[in-house]
């Protein structure tokens, strides 16, 4: 079956659940990324300082990073059905929570809180993989990603025309409002709607939960260094918000919180040794192994593609509202033209990967994005204003390319896995976006475009560590069978 049979035209079968899917992506996008249009609005209505305001971007991509592993986990237990349904409703919730806040504190809660719906990805990308093979399933995962992320281009062309046509001081709180009640009724639509799997398949569950299965001694070190960034991306945070920076929490409050990261990666640390203790006892069969080097370049892929669009996309309606003079409006639409490339851009990405190679296509995409960021830390107001959204448009085309080029490998690696490694990859995108927005506040725009230029070069050299799929992995049937999946 070749890449170019999949029916996008269709609504029956695979190209079904496809669409069903990535429309719960995109609705997530929207309620995830609802406020980064909306902020002029927000920042005026309820008299917030440029701190605040960086400090609610921030806060919007952190909690993403343990709940990406933790649904990560859940979904390869529980299934893909069950979990967005759940997701979309309990976001649902702490959207209207955010639409009613009366202060930033209010706000800056709800705001962290709404960075679990951000976890929605990660359900899909399992979702996706067990309905279309290996020779599809990079464009499939594209089109998936790339439509859904499609929905904070939708929040930031949308919401500001929504929030003015209510009108008044709270025009925001009802634009916000309604993309909660959207993903209430979605979540019923979607339980009713899909299935795990095409009926007869079998959905392959790890054989152990609390972390993830390796298959060497060298790689569970490499997964235990692996696992450091994500708390340190936390503790990161933490400093931002404690005395040393915006003053949110309190010194004691600072010091819980770094006390609990240590507990809570003890505790982690627990569960990685508990689930792959055999391995020092006895070798794992060829058949059943996996490169967990595999896994470690995808995660720094995903840090420098998506964490650089999650920051980019935070800050970008601002930052052409700044330096252009013009409207919220206008600079929310405009900023929308880096989000908007994701129709076309990532699954581009994964096709190109099903076609010419994963490697490959995940190398070009990072030279394109590092060019990109390099020729957007010229920007400054005596650029023409097309010029500028052209070259913002070139560099998110490369940007997405290798997110997309990353999920194209993903469900190549363990299927009975892939949740995991999805939500692994899917964190390091949210580490990349708090380490680049805590950059941002610091450093000019100008300077903050050119370090995410740095690390797409950086990683670009470290993808070429990475082994093209080739072959078929093994999973082991519910009876004792195994059955061989195809991975090119």
């Amino acid at each position: 079956m070749s890449a170019s049979k999949l029916k996008l035209l269709s609504f029956s079968g695979n190209s079904r659940v496809l669409h069903l899917t990535w429309l719960a992506f995109f609705i997530s996008f929207v309620v995830w990324f609802n406020h980064a249009p909306l902020m002029v609005f927000i920042r005026d209505s309820m008299g917030l300082t440029s701190q605040q305001v960086s400090t609610l971007l921030i806060l919007n991509v952190a909690l993403t990073i343990p709940a990406r592993i933790v649904v990560g986990m859940l979904v390869d237990k529980f299934g893909p059905r069950v979990m967005y349904s759940l997701l979309l409703g309990i976001s649902s919730l702490i959207c209207f929570f955010f639409a009613l806040a009366q202060s930033f504190e209010q706000m800056a809660l709800a705001r962290f809180m709404l960075g679990f719906v951000g976890a929605g990805f990660v359900i899909g990308i399992r979702m996706i993989s067990e309905w279309f093979p290996a020779k599809q399933v990079g464009l499939a995962e594209g089109i998936y990603g790339g439509w859904g992320n499609f929905g904070s281009a939708a929040a930031a062309m949308v919401l500001p025309a929504i929030a003015l046509l209510f009108g008044g001081d709270n025009g925001w709180r009802y634009a916000l409002g309604l993309t909660g009640a959207i993903a209430l009724v979605y979540s019923f639509i979607y339980y009713f709607s899909v299935s795990d799997t095409p009926k007869g398949s079998t959905y392959f569950k790890p054989k152990k939960t609390g972390a993830m299965e390796v298959t060497s001694k060298g790689d569970f070190v490499l997964y235990i260094l692996m696992s450091i960034p994500l708390y340190a991306a936390l503790a990161l945070l933490t400093w931002k918000l404690s005395p040393a920076g915006v003053s949110l929490l309190s010194a004691t409050a600072s010091q819980l919180i770094y006390a609990l990261l240590a507990v809570l990666f003890a505790w982690q640390l627990y569960h990685i040794v508990k689930v792959n203790k055999d391995i020092f006892h006895k070798p794992v069969p060829a058949i059943h192994r996996y490169k967990f080097k595999q896994v470690a370049v995808l995660n720094l892929g995903y840090l420098a593609t998506f964490g650089a669009e999650l920051a980019v996309v935070s800050m970008l309606p601002l930052f052409f509202s700044d330096t252009f003079g013009i409207s919220a409006v206008q600079a929310g639409i405009l900023a929308s033209a880096f989000a908007f490339m994701n129709l076309v851009s990532r699954p581009c990405g994964g096709l190109f990967s099903d076609r010419l190679g994963r490697k490959r296509t995940l190398t070009l995409s990072l030279a394109g994005a590092a060019m990109g960021f390099f020729l957007m830390g010229q920007m400054d107001s005596s650029w023409p204003l097309v010029l500028a959204v052209l070259v913002t448009m070139a560099c998110s085309f490369f940007v997405q390319a290798g997110q997309g080029a990353v999920f194209a490998v993903v469900p190549l690696i363990q299927r009975r896995l892939t949740g995991q490694i999805a939500g692994m990859a899917g964190a390091y995108g949210n580490v990349g976006g708090v380490v680049f927005l805590t950059v941002l506040s610091f450093v000019s725009p100008q300077v903050f475009f050119w370090v995410i230029c740095t690390v797409a070069a950086l990683t670009m050299v470290v993808v070429q560590l990475m082994d093209e799929p080739r072959g078929q992995m093994a999973e082991v049937l519910p009876d004792g069978t195994v059955q061989m999946i195809d991975v090119h």
